[in-house]
């Protein structure tokens, strides 16, 4: 079947019990919060199930969610930092790549967890009913344990280059929810063309290493022209990249108005995606 939309109805007046009718859903339409509410259990069940997943017969474990950036710092150091020279707004180039790379790598491995959730719990999708929007959900929330891993080298790489955030470190959780809301934004999306158009998986990697080029992670966000800065941040995570650096950097230049762009960006594109979802919902179980 390809249902989408309930409706709950009946009672237990009489000891009848309660019926749930499952109904299609019509044309584009917003999921229900109270459902979603309803349902949050399963979103963490299927958010902590992706993490022991993720990890299970591996020998170094979450050990991965730190090398992974780790080893992309090293290289990316010796090759934008000591090769090409790029700038690094006054910081060292390996905390600033670090400091760059921990929400990116957290975004990509979210690009590629959401954009296949729906396929990957195809059973789960075919035969029980659930607010399909929470699989993808489930997916990003998933890696916000990784970041968390991941951040875990920061502290010392700012000791050993005698750097200490300020105050300003307070706002480092804003902007880990923005990254959350751009991972969510084109998971959703990704996850939803996925089930339609199988190509989608395959595209992911390529959107993924071409997104990073047009996130300022090897590279400050300062070297592109004035002119073209507000178009540049329209990509939700040049915000959150720029953000990270200014809350864990002392002297990192604030994001200021390519932080507000880029919100609103990931909030249209989280918005856009999710009527897009919903509107294709009913389709899932009998195409996936």
């Amino acid at each position: 079947m390809a249902e989408s939309l309930r409706h709950a109805g009946g009672g237990t007046a009489a000891g009848r019990p309660e019926v749930t009718v499952i109904q299609p859903s019509r044309g584009f339409a917003w999921p229900d919060p109270a459902e979603l509410w309803r349902y949050r259990e399963l979103l963490y069940f299927l958010a902590w199930r992706d993490v022991k997943v993720r990890y299970k017969q591996t020998a170094l474990g979450a050990a991965w969610a730190v090398i992974q950036p780790a080893a992309q710092m090293l290289l990316f150091t010796a090759l934008f930092g000591r090769l090409a020279r790029l700038p690094s707004d006054g910081a060292p180039y390996a905390l600033f790549a670090y400091a760059g790379l921990v929400p990116w790598t957290y975004f990509a491995g979210a690009l590629h967890q959401a954009g296949n959730s729906l396929v990957t719990n195809r059973q789960l999708v075919e035969k029980v009913w659930f607010p399909r929007l929470l699989v993808p959900l489930a997916s990003t929330a998933a890696g916000l344990v990784d970041l968390l891993v991941a951040s875990l080298l920061l502290p010392p790489l700012l000791l050993w280059h005698g750097r200490v955030p300020g105050v300003r470190i307070a706002a480092l959780p804003l902007f880990v929810a923005l990254a959350a809301l751009a991972a969510a934004a084109a998971g959703v999306w990704l996850a939803a063309l996925n089930v339609r158009y199988r190509d989608v998986r395959y595209t992911i990697p390529f959107l993924a290493q071409l997104w990073m080029f047009a996130t300022p992670v090897v590279y400050p966000a300062s070297l592109v022209p004035p002119a073209w800065r507000a178009l540049y941040a329209l990509n939700p995570m040049v915000g959150v990249v720029e953000g990270f650096r200014w809350c864990l950097i002392p002297g990192t230049p604030a994001p200021g108005s390519l932080a507000v762009i880029s919100a609103a960006a990931g909030t249209a594109l989280l918005l856009s995606g999710v009527l897009y979802f919903q509107r294709v919902e009913r389709t899932f179980a009998d195409v996936v």
